[in-house]
């Protein structure tokens, strides 16, 4: 046996893990914190499982699920002030000599994950399988309607004008119209080609504000571009479908192509159009330190006029080798932005999701030149359990307006801007991968005062967008269809 392991083992029942009756006695000697592992379960099993239960449940110790909390509010603070300094005079000893700030962290990453899961197990969640199934929501009731079925992975829906229809993006590349309740058989040919790989794809189709009018016509495609030697980043050109064809192709946004990565992960992206500017995420490629560089394109939002022209007003467009298209930094993986209804201009408000790691999925304020923190703030932890960082804030980097640990993936944003459904009104829509999930959030200035699940459990949610109709339009994976949210009375 290792001799660090050995110390460690028979530093255990000082702690008290081992032997009850050892507690508040104050260790001789603590053992180096590398000694222990950092996979947050495996560090619960070896420090806490023995007071508290291998299932957070009770024990010796209290239960760590059921949010009630004796000494404190029992929010993360709390959970690694009494980790870090225990309970004198409970039997809670303290780990602060055993255990650095990262180590706390994860476990509290862990008991959040722990206690989430604990409180889902007791609840149902609307699963409208059938379509004339009604759910009933705290503000309306209402029923799923496929639109389109037979699709490969929908991935995003623009609106077009008029009888025009409505163009449906799939992940594989194919650009696809449904149009008087009729998905024409074959996709719009000559668009871009993609790379369909991993996280990649055609993410995003969308109409220009201004489509409508004489001269304009134009649709914006964001995806995937392939580079070198599998190499891969996200790229933004806009064109017209003439004839079942695409046509006019011009480049919005195409990153330099010795920056592209061979990462099959973190594309992004969405897009936001005010006043003449277009605003989309990449996401970090799988380089994380690399959306603190301000020299690459990945881990950022940007900002170009919506003919690819970048503005000179950008906030590092006269920052010496910073990409002059940046507009905020420091994201992990943009999966949702969208603008609030009635701010533009110089109030524009734009919200943005993003995926955390293991926990820590974000809701996000977008401000200009702001840096959200990524990797040096999260709150979560690496997939295999590890701690990241233990920083969950630091002065000059912005806080999420929520964080969801642990995860869900969200994946799609929108406010609901519509009148079918009035109890929604202003409300942000947010879809969800991981618990295919569509959640209502209600808003009381720029905090989140709730949240409902509107349905859970009928595919993966990748889209969720308002409708010209005023009812709510999504993209579904497994199997691929288009639904729409209609009310039911």
């Amino acid at each position: 046996m290792p001799p660090a392991l050995l110390r460690v083992l028979l530093f255990l029942p000082v702690l008290g893990l081992v032997a009850p009756a050892a507690r508040g006695q104050a260790p001789a000697a603590a053992p180096a914190s590398a000694a222990l592992t950092r996979d947050a379960g495996k560090l619960y099993t070896q420090l806490c499982a023995s007071c508290h239960g291998e299932n957070l449940d009770g024990g010796l110790g209290g239960s760590l699920v059921d949010d009630l909390w004796s000494h404190g509010d029992g929010g993360d603070e709390h959970l690694a002030r009494v980790i870090t300094a225990g309970i004198a005079g409970m039997g809670m000893p303290a780990f602060g000599e055993v255990l650095d700030a990262p180590r706390v962290r994860g476990l509290v990453v862990f008991m959040r994950e722990k206690a989430v899961r604990a409180r889902e197990a007791g609840t149902t969640y609307a699963k409208p399988s059938a379509p004339d199934t009604v759910v009933r929501s705290r503000a309306a009731a209402f029923r799923v309607e496929t639109l389109a079925s037979g699709l490969g992975v929908p991935w995003s829906v623009a609106f077009l004008p008029g009888d025009e229809g409505l163009l449906i993006a799939e992940r594989s590349g194919a650009l696809r119209v449904w149009r008087d309740g009729v998905l024409a058989p074959a996709p719009v040919e000559g668009t871009p080609k993609v790379w369909a790989q991993g996280q990649g794809g055609l993410m995003v189709v969308q109409a220009h504000p201004d489509h409508a009018q004489p001269g304009n016509g134009w649709i914006y495609l964001a995806f995937s571009d392939p580079g070198e030697g599998g190499a891969a980043m996200t790229a933004v050109v806009r064109g017209r479908i003439r004839d079942g064809r695409w046509v006019d192709e011009q480049d919005i946004y195409r990153a330099p192509r010795e920056l592209y990565r061979k990462a099959g992960v973190h594309f992004g992206t969405r897009l936001v159009f005010d006043q003449g500017y277009l605003f989309f995420g990449i996401g970090d490629r799988g380089a994380q330190d690399q959306a603190q560089d301000l020299t690459r394109p990945n881990g950022k939002i940007h900002r170009v006029f919506d003919d690819g022209r970048v503005p000179t007003d950008n906030p590092f467009a006269s920052v010496p080798g910073a990409l002059p298209t940046i507009w905020s930094y420091g994201h992990r993986n943009p999966q949702g932005i969208t603008a609030r209804p009635g701010t533009t201009g110089e109030n524009l408000a734009i919200w943005e999701n993003e995926h955390g790691p293991r926990g820590g999925d974000e809701l996000n304020r977008v401000k200009r030149g702001a840096n959200f923190g990524w990797p040096l703030i999260t709150y979560g932890m690496n997939y295999n359990g590890t701690p990241i960082t233990a920083e969950t804030a630091r002065d000059g980097l912005e806080q999420p307006v929520i964080h969801w640990t642990p995860s869900i993936a969200v994946c799609g944003l929108d406010f609901y801007t519509g009148t079918r459904f009035p109890g929604w009104e202003g409300n942000l829509l947010v879809g969800s991968l991981k618990q295919q999930e569509l959640r209502r959030l209600v808003l009381e200035g720029d905090q989140v005062a709730s949240q409902e699940v509107l349905f859970r459990g009928i595919g993966r949610v990748r889209a969720v967008q308002t409708g010209p109709d005023g009812l709510v339009y999504v993209c579904l994976e497994d199997p691929g269809r288009v639904v729409r949210l209609v009310p039911a009375e």
